[in-house]
């Protein structure tokens, strides 16, 4: 029987979800149901600590509480309140990739499960003192810090980090006094993927639709002032090569009264060629048509966007006397081999051709980057590859030591593991792979962070009933605690007639929960 797609699973995740084998086989879509757990040969419950409660942490409880009748889980979050990338990351026009939080609020409701908020995780709770309690550590957290292009004039004014701009219009705290300068009647973003047309979109779209959303009312007021009417999304490869995904691409597109300018069709495959294919090899040019049609004539105005391909930005540069942005500067490349300018995989290497742009306002958008939390190598033996961002593992989320050798009861998921790639579909298969793991080597008996299962003693002092003895949290919130955040911010919103009013400051967030 064919899977029926919950409600809080958006449709193209469900889609995106369905072609994978070992979602199929494993998990029933509506009803959650996994396959049956191996034989226990542990005397007491399995108890594991998360680290971070976005989706990837969350999608783990789920499974382990699945596979295992007895464990359970711990989710800890440096903010007071939960859900990580879909709070502060999912853009607000964006209000059914977040229904994947109803799944969420299903999972907080075992009695196996405890949300630990408000709790930094290597300072005001030390890994040393954390492993002690727990079985396993999942590590589950996400990208705290943007890449760099490492060009001159990355630090100008009216440079941002899409990063920024992202946790700024969606309320994140860290980013609630950040105030772009949107005086400009151009923006260059720099990048091909999701956040930068996220960033594009949001530029383009009125306040009065920007208004509905759960978007910070200190966001949209700085959108509203904004003079910006076209918007540059330049990536250093061709269209066919970008991260972003078809459902990005169409719904740029349909931003009323903002039309689309493709700066170089050449780099699209014509109908002719993409019919010559095999029908398999077709799909992965369904792109091709959407840029190839471009702009519905109902959506022509004033606004625009262009997507600019095979460039690469060499300087950001001042204005003179100023240290204000004044222009883009690019080098075009070009394809390494020109029969793949259609293909994923296509390399390219950069020529003598340059052009600028005439802008005082642009957004870098290559990715972000995880960090490592203190004392995970010092205290837990895990190495951290900070080239990359990712705690090394052995493929299927077990961490690795910087001598090659398995940390036994460490484990990772989500962007921490693979780098900021995927959709909320691929972070749940991805959770699931990790969270099996675990339960599979507590099952089969092997060794984890404390000894094996039978080896442990002393019931009541694991977990963190165990740990809150032995640190000192000025507010540790709990799941009743944000049920009560969660509904003030619901009653802001009504106020301005939208889902929800973010609160932005953590200090008002710990005087809701405390009751002041």
């Amino acid at each position: 029987m064919r899977p029926v797609r919950a409600p809080w699973i958006c449709i193209d995740c469900y889609r995106a979800a369905r072609r994978r084998q070992n979602l199929r086989s494993s998990i029933s879509i509506r009803h959650g149901s996994v396959s049956s757990p191996l034989p226990s040969k542990a005397t007491r419950p399995l108890r594991v600590g998360i680290i971070g409660s976005g989706p990837a942490g969350f999608y783990a409880a789920a499974r382990i509480l699945k596979k295992s009748d007895t464990a359970c889980v711990d989710v800890y979050e440096k903010l007071p309140v939960p859900f990580g990338l879909v709070r502060y990351g999912v853009a607000p026009d964006h209000p059914e990739v977040k229904n994947c939080e109803e799944r969420f609020e299903q999972v907080a409701e075992s009695e196996r499960f405890t949300f630990i908020g408000n709790a930094e995780i290597g300072s005001s709770i030390p890994l040393s003192k954390m492993k002690v309690h727990y079985d396993a550590l999942l590590f589950a957290y996400g990208a705290a810090k943007d890449r760099k292009l490492g060009i001159p004039g990355e630090e100008l004014d009216g440079v941002y980090s899409a990063r920024a701009f992202v946790g700024w219009y969606n309320g994140l705290p860290e980013h609630r006094n950040f105030l772009p300068n949107l005086d400009s009647d151009t923006a260059v973003v720099i990048g091909h993927g999701n956040v930068a047309l996220d960033v594009a979109r949001i530029l383009l779209t009125s306040r009065k639709e920007l208004a509905r959303t759960d978007i910070s009312e200190q966001a949209l007021e700085g959108l509203s002032e904004s003079r910006v009417q076209r918007v540059v999304v330049a990536g250093r490869r061709g269209p066919m090569q970008g991260s972003f995904t078809i459902k990005e691409i169409r719904e740029l597109m349909q931003v009323p009264r903002a039309r689309f300018l493709n700066k170089d069709p050449s780099l699209i495959p014509t109908t002719t060629y993409i019919s010559q294919l095999p029908r398999l090899e077709q799909r992965k040019y369904r792109m091709a048509g959407l840029l190839k049609q471009g702009t519905p004539p109902v959506n022509l105005g004033e606004k625009h966007w262009e997507l600019w391909s095979m460039v690469s930005p060499t300087a950001f540069e001042a204005e003179p006397t100023t240290s204000a942005l004044g222009r883009v500067s690019f080098r075009r490349n070009d394809f390494a081999d020109p029969n793949m300018k259609f293909e994923k995989t296509a390399k390219v290497v950069s020529s003598d051709e340059t052009s600028h742009v005439d802008t005082s306002l642009a957004f870098t958008s290559i990715g972000y980057q995880s960090i490592p939390l203190p004392g995970l190598t010092e205290d837990l033996k895990v190495q951290f590859n900070s080239r990359v961002g990712v705690i090394p593992h052995d493929g299927f989320g077990r961490a690795i030591s910087g001598e090659g050798e398995l940390v036994h009861g460490c484990y990772c998921t989500g962007w921490v593991k693979n780098g900021p790639t995927g959709v909320i579909a691929t972070t749940m298969d991805d959770a699931f792979a990790s969270a099996d793991s675990i339960v599979r080597d507590w099952e089969s008996g092997k060794q984890l962070l404390n000894g094996k299962a039978e080896s442990r003693r002393n019931d009541n002092a694991y977990g963190w009933t165990g740990l809150r003895e032995d640190v000192q949290l000025s507010q540790p919130i709990s799941w009743t605690d944000w049920k009560m955040i969660d509904q003030t911010e619901v009653m802001r919103g009504r106020e301005y007639h939208k889902p929800r009013e973010k609160f932005t400051s953590i200090p008002e967030m710990l005087g809701v929960a405390s009751g002041s």
